[in-house]
């Protein structure tokens, strides 16, 4: 029987620390492959998806930030095409060489080609980050969803790995996340995200088909959202 996804068009946010994976600097390829492969299987269940930039977050540092995104989307896009699908690179410093400029109208365009799009080069200024970055993105294509791919499987009252009787939530309201100081994005994004009625999905990047399993209503994960 066929599995109607939750959501139909995604943007999926993952960060620059998942993929160096258990090295210390660079990018592991194994990693940005899985990540293709998960992405291969949201496209395979009909969801359209686009994913944005992937890196490190004032001006000079953020500037060197926005070129690490197109980096390792440039790197995504190498991995997804491997497996036969279809990807294209807007970044929103203008790199003509190397990848094609955003514009809201193509990218709308390319998603409803069924073309995985990525976005590098954050908002294309300092002193936003790459989670205000996905969350405006998200919002200019109409996202049902943004997917944030995190180091642990869910938004917790503490951090995990230094707190042991922190508590994961199951569901939380963009607004608690705000109220409480939790650091999943920055305060703009989630501000934007609620603004704009898009849920954000925390899980681990790390668990292999854990963004399909999701997708299909199962998978763990947390789900930030005011209804």
């Amino acid at each position: 029987m066929t599995v109607k996804p939750l959501y139909r068009r995604v943007l999926l946010k993952a960060s620059g620390e998942a993929l160096m994976g258990e090295q210390h600097f660079g990018i592991d390829v194994s990693v940005v492959d899985r990540i293709a492969a998960d992405i291969a299987e949201a496209r395979a269940l009909g969801v359209e998806v686009a994913v944005a930039a992937l890196g490190g977050d004032r001006v000079t540092g953020d500037h060197m930030g926005m070129l690490a995104t197109v980096i390792n989307s440039l790197a995504l896009r190498t991995s997804l095409n491997k497996i036969g699908v279809d990807a294209v690179v807007l970044s929103a410093i203008a790199m003509p060489e190397l990848c094609e400029s955003f514009s809201q109208r193509q990218a709308t365009a390319y998603m409803n080609q069924g073309k995985v799009v990525i976005f590098a080069g954050g908002t294309g200024n300092p002193f936003f980050t790459t989670d205000s970055a996905a969350a405006l993105r998200a919002a200019e294509i109409g996202a049902d969803a943004l997917f944030k791919g995190t180091q642990v499987d869910g938004v917790y009252s503490a951090d995990p790995k230094e707190d042991p009787e922190a508590v994961r939530f199951d569901r939380i309201s963009h607004a608690e996340v705000i109220k409480r100081g939790l650091t999943i994005m920055d305060t703009a994004a989630i501000a934007l995200a609620r603004e704009n009625n898009i849920p954000i999905i925390v899980y681990s990047i790390h668990e292999k088909g854990g963004f399909g399993e999701i997708l299909r209503g199962g998978g763990r994960c947390t789900i930030v959202a005011d209804n």
